[in-house]
C-alpha cells in the first residue's frame, strides 16, 4: 500500500533509453516502485520488445540510434490499437516544437532529464489509474454488449411466441391495408382482427404505454383474450371488459393501453366503435363525400376496474365504398431531423386534399415518412385502412362459421380419479381452468372452488376413505383425522370420485351443473329425511335450513341454486346460475 492507501498495481513497463546508465536508473527506480521494468537500447529493440512484451505502460528516450523514440511511438501506437498503453517520453530538450512533435506522434506525457524520481513515480501511478479505469470501461462495455445481446435474444424469442399468438387472423381478407413500423424489436402498437360467427370483422389497434418489451408485457393476454372471445361470438363489450379486467389486474400503475375497438358487420352494413385514448378515427361517407368523426369517448383499457369500465359503443350504418381510417399517436408524434413533429394538422390536411381517392392510405403513409427522413422515430407508428367492401368478405365469414358452427359455450365432460390418482393427484386446479374457459364464469372463481372442494372433500374423505367428521369435535380428534386421513390414501388400493360437469349458455349467462360421484357406500338419506319429515325417495334435495352431515352440504346448497343427493347418498349435484355482469 502507498502511503494515500492507493492500491499499488504491478505494471510491465518499457523502459527505452540508448544510455546504459539512464536505462539502470529507470529500471531501479521502476523495480523499487513495485513494477516489472523492459529495457531496450533503441526505437527498434523498444518496437520488438513491446511486440513481445506486451507492456503496460512505455518510457521511450526522444533521441535514440537505430530508431527515434518519436518514429517508435508511432509504432507502438498503432499496435496497440484501441489498447491504452501511456507513452511517456524522455527528453533533454526544452523547446517547444520537439515536445509539441512528442505529443502529437502518439506521447501522453515527458519528463526531463534529469530524472526525478518522485515526479516519475507519480506520472507512473496516474497513468496507471487511467488503464484501470480504461480496463473497467472496456469491461462495463463488454458486460452492457452481452446483456444487450441477451435482451435481444429474449425479445426476439418473445416475439416469436407472440406472433404465433397474435397472429393476422382476417387482415389478409383484402379490405384492410396496414402499416406498423416497431421502434424496437417489440412493437408497442398491436393489431388483431377476428371474422366473428355472426358476420362480423372485428379489428382492434391497441397502443401501450411506451415502446419495446415493457410496453408488450399486455399484448400476450389482450392477443389471447380478443380472439378467444370473438371466435365464440361475444360481443365487443364483453370482449373489452374481458381484457379492461386482465390488464387492470397484471401491468403495473402508470401501464396501459389505448385501443380502438371495431365492430363490422357486411351482412346488415353496420359499424360499432369503441374509442379508448387513441386518436379520433375518419369514416369516410361515399355517398356524402364527407368525413365522420370517431372520437375517443372512453378512458384506455387498464385504467380502470370493472364496475367502472363503460364498454358501450357508438354504431353507424354503412354503405359500400365508405371508408374507415384509425392511427396510433407514433403517426402524429414522428419527429423530422429538427425536432418538429408531423401533428394532427399536416396528416388532417392530406385526408381532406384528398378525399374520395383510393391511396390516401399510401400518401399519408409517404408523407410520414419523408417528414420523418433519416431521424430516428419517437414511437411505434400504425397505420389502418377499412374498406366497406362485402363481396369477397361475407364468402370467407360464411366459409369460417361453417368451420365454427357449435363453437359457444355449451358443453359437457366427464372425469374420472381412480386411487391412482387420489393418492397424489390434486383435480381442483385443472377443473378450475376449464370453468375459467367460460369468460362469464371467470368472475365466479371464489364461490365455484369453494363448491368445488367441498364435493371432492366429501366424496374422497367420507366416501372413499370413510372417515367420520365427528373426529374433528376436538382438537386432538381434528389432529387425529388428517392423520388417519393420510395413512387411508397412501394405503388405498381401490376406489374412484367421478365428476361431471355440464354448462347450457343463454342470453343472461348460464347454468353449470356439477355432479360428483364416489364410490363408498354413501349415508342413510332415509333416515335423515325421517328426521326432517321428509317423504323416503332415491333423490333428496337440501333446503336453506337442512344441516345433512355437517355444514359442508349447507354450504354448497347457500352458494348455488340448488343442491340434490341420490340414493345411496354417494351421488351429489349442484346446479350453479350465474348471470352476465352488466
Amino acid at each position: 500500500m502507498s502511503l494515500n492507501n492507493e492500491p499499488i498495481e504491478s505494471l510491465k513497463i518499457l523502459v527505452a533509453d540508448d544510455s546504459a546508465t539512464d536505462r539502470l536508473i529507470l529500471e531501479t527506480i521502476v523495480s523499487k516502485a513495485g513494477h516489472v521494468p523492459v529495457g531496450a537500447s533503441d526505437g527498434k529493440e523498444a518496437v520488438e520488445a513491446y511486440q513481445r512484451e506486451a507492456p503496460d505502460l512505455v518510457l521511450l528516450d526522444v533521441l535514440m540510434p537505430n530508431m527515434g523514440g518519436i518514429e517508435a511511438a508511432k509504432i507502438i501506437r498503432e499496435l496497440a490499437k484501441e489498447d491504452v498503453v501511456p507513452i511517456i517520453f524522455l527528453t533533454a530538450l526544452n523547446d517547444i516544437q520537439s515536445l509539441v512533435e512528442c505529443l502529437e506522434s502518439g506521447g501522453d506525457d515527458f519528463i526531463p532529464k534529469p530524472y526525478n524520481q518522485t515526479v516519475l513515480g507519480s506520472k507512473i501511478k496516474a497513468f496507471g489509474r487511467l488503464r484501470r479505469m480504461h480496463r473497467t470501461l472496456l469491461q462495463q462495455k463488454e458486460q452492457i454488449e452481452a446483456n444487450n445481446l441477451h435482451l435481444i435474444q429474449e425479445q426476439t424469442v418473445a416475439k416469436q411466441v407472440f406472433d404465433k399468438i397474435a397472429h393476422t387472423g382476417c387482415l389478409n381478407l383484402g379490405n384492410i391495408r396496414h402499416y406498423m413500423s416497431p421502434l424496437a424489436v417489440f412493437n408497442g402498437d398491436i393489431l388483431v382482427s377476428e371474422m366473428s360467427p355472426n358476420g362480423s370483422m372485428v379489428v382492434m389497434l391497441g397502443d401501450f404505454t411506451g415502446h419495446g418489451l415493457p410496453a408488450a408485457i399486455g399484448s400476450m393476454p389482450l392477443a389471447t383474450t380478443f380472439y378467444g372471445m370473438v371466435r365464440k361470438g361475444f360481443s365487443i363489450p364483453d370482449i373489452l371488459r374481458e381484457i379492461n379486467q386482465k390488464l387492470n389486474e397484471i401491468l403495473p400503475v402508470g401501464f396501459f393501453c389505448c385501443a380502438i375497438c371495431v365492430d363490422i358487420n357486411f351482412k346488415e352494413r353496420r359499424l360499432k366503435v369503441w374509442n379508448g385514448g387513441l386518436p379520433e378515427g375518419f369514416l369516410y361517407r361515399l355517398k356524402d363525400d364527407e368525413y365522420e368523426l370517431l372520437p375517443s369517448k372512453h378512458l384506455p383499457l387498464g385504467v380502470l376496474s370493472n364496475q367502472s369500465f363503460n364498454g358501450d359503443c357508438d354504431t353507424f350504418q354503412l354503405e359500400e365504398g365508405d371508408r374507415m381510417f384509425m392511427w396510433s399517436d407514433g403517426a402524429f408524434e414522428a419527429r423530422n431531423d429538427d425536432g418538429e413533429m408531423y401533428g394532427e394538422e399536416r396528416l388532417h390536411n392530406i385526408l381532406y386534399q384528398n378525399k374520395g381517392q383510393s391511396d390516401i392510405f399510401d400518401k399519408i403513409l409517404s408523407n410520414v415518412q419523408q417528414h420523418i427522413g433519416s431521424s430516428e422515430k419517437d414511437d411505434d407508428m400504425s397505420l389502418v385502412e377499412i374498406e366497406m367492401r362485402d363481396v369477397d368478405i361475407v364468402a370467407s365469414v360464411d366459409h369460417l362459421n361453417e368451420k365454427r358452427q357449435g363453437s359457444l359455450a355449451d358443453w359437457y365432460m366427464n372425469f374420472d380419479l381412480p386411487e391412482t390418482s387420489l393418492r397424489e393427484f390434486d383435480p381442483l386446479p385443472l377443473l378450475m381452468n376449464i370453468i375459467s374457459e367460460v369468460p362469464g364464469l371467470r368472475a365466479h372463481r371464489t364461490p365455484l372452488y369453494t363448491v368445488l372442494a367441498e364435493l371432492y372433500t366429501n366424496a374422497l374423505e367420507h366416501g372413499v376413505l370413510g372417515l367420520s367428521s365427528q373426529l374433528k369435535s376436538t382438537p386432538d380428534g381434528f389432529a387425529k383425522y388428517y392423520e388417519t386421513r393420510a395413512d387411508r390414501l397412501q394405503s388405498l388400493t381401490k376406489g374412484k370420485v367421478s365428476f361431471s360437469l355440464e354448462h347450457f349458455a343463454d342470453e343472461k349467462g348460464g347454468l353449470l351443473v356439477i355432479r360428483v360421484k364416489d364410490s363408498g357406500e354413501g349415508f342413510d338419506i332415509n333416515r335423515k329425511s325421517k328426521e326432517k319429515g321428509l317423504d323416503a325417495g332415491k333423490v333428496v334435495t337440501i333446503e336453506e335450513n337442512d344441516d345433512f352431515f355437517g355444514r359442508g352440504l349447507q354450504l354448497i346448497s347457500n352458494l348455488s341454486q340448488k343442491l340434490t343427493l341420490f340414493e345411496p347418498g354417494n351421488e351429489v349435484e349442484v346446479q350453479y346460475r350465474w348471470d352476465i355482469e352488466e
